[in-house]
């Protein structure tokens, strides 16, 4: 959501003029959870939050974090060194519905609270955060 925030420049002439800046106004949640990230929609690499393919999608709910053949993930922490995390994640193996669960063992790496990475079977992928805002409307309403 954008909201109009007010400027306030002064000319040189010594007007001052309101001009309307558009701000951002995040309301998710802060960070927080098994991992010291912000919930929400994250990203691989350098893809688009606007139109991200399925594959490169990974939803943090501060239980575990999901993709989108995957769900109610949840972490067991085997080991902790800093900002690093070796977990064990069981997930249910469907998107939606009921499946099977399956656990799997990863390191997870917090750079900061809307970055980390996975390594998963020796494969690193790293992530970073979506504002609500810059998301199409499929992925805003399953934040909400």
């Amino acid at each position: 959501m954008r909201t109009p925030v007010f400027l306030a420049i002064t000319a040189l002439a010594g007007a001052t003029i309101l001009a309307p800046v558009w701000a951002s106004v995040d309301r998710s949640p802060k960070p927080g959870g098994v991992y010291p990230l912000k919930p929400g929609i994250y990203v691989a690499g350098k893809q688009s939050c606007g139109a991200p393919p399925n594959a490169v999608i990974r939803q943090y709910d501060g239980r575990g974090i999901s993709g989108a053949h995957s769900s109610a993930c949840r972490v067991r922490i085997v080991s902790r060194r800093g900002s690093t995390f070796v977990v064990d994640q069981s997930c249910v193996d469907a998107g939606v519905g009921p499946a099977p669960r399956f656990t799997e063992r990863q390191t997870v790496t917090v750079r900061d609270a809307l970055n980390f990475s996975v390594k998963i079977r020796g494969q690193s992928t790293a992530y970073r955060y979506c504002p609500i805002d810059h998301l199409p409307a499929d992925l805003r309403s399953a934040v909400r």
